[in-house]
């Protein structure tokens, strides 16, 4: 298969209860722990998997191929792997897709943080309008599933466990250790406190 989706065209979809405490007063093992909830995750088959309805993380080849894109009724991309050598907008030009490209190296000392707001902004756009998002970036397990996150954090009210179980057994992501500090920070400054996080 080249996309996989499995939402109910109804768009009434709640997140899976996640049975999963994990403690995030302490970033060395909070990263450990998460990363194990990560592996618990589907292997990968697709090029792009809906994980959120109307929302998909695809790799390169998934944003490339504009025919499945109108097929799954793409409204706009976001890649997060955008960069002035590869531009990736270009391949839109002539069609009615929306555009976003966020310069990002999957490397644990970037910081990906300056890009969740301005990230979710563009998803949470696209889907109040009825759209349908593609977030890539080269294989899509790191940079963008680490936007997709930051989304379901910020404008879906969910935890940072709770956006990993919606996700994780729908596509397999790893976002690297960095990037899950961050997320750790962002899900800290959201709830305001430290704590653990368990349904």
């Amino acid at each position: 298969m080249y996309f996989s989706s499995k939402f109910p065209p109804s768009g009434n979809y709640k997140a899976p209860i996640c049975k999963v405490e994990i403690d995030l007063s302490s970033p060395g093992l909070a990263v450990c722990e998460l990363e194990r909830l990560l592996f618990t995750g589907k292997a990968i088959v697709n090029h792009a998997d809906e994980v959120w309805p109307r929302l998909y993380i695809g790799d390169q080849n998934s944003a490339m191929n504009i025919a499945l894109l109108a097929n799954h009724r793409v409204t706009h991309v976001l890649n997060a792997n955008h960069s002035k050598q590869r531009d990736g907008s270009e391949i839109y030009q002539g069609t009615n897709i929306k555009y976003l490209g966020v310069e990002a190296r999957d490397s644990c000392n970037f910081d990906m943080s300056i890009n969740f707001l301005t990230a979710a902004e563009f998803i949470h756009k696209a889907l109040s309008v009825g759209g349908a998002v593609l977030v890539h970036c080269a294989v899509g397990v790191s940079r963008s599933a680490t936007l997709v996150l930051a989304y379901l954090m910020l404008r879906q009210n969910l935890t940072l466990v709770e956006s990993i179980c919606a996700v994780k057994d729908i596509r397999g992501i790893i976002p690297n250790r960095g990037f899950l500090r961050q997320l750790i920070n962002l899900d800290t400054k959201l709830y305001g406190r430290l704590r653990k996080t368990h349904a």
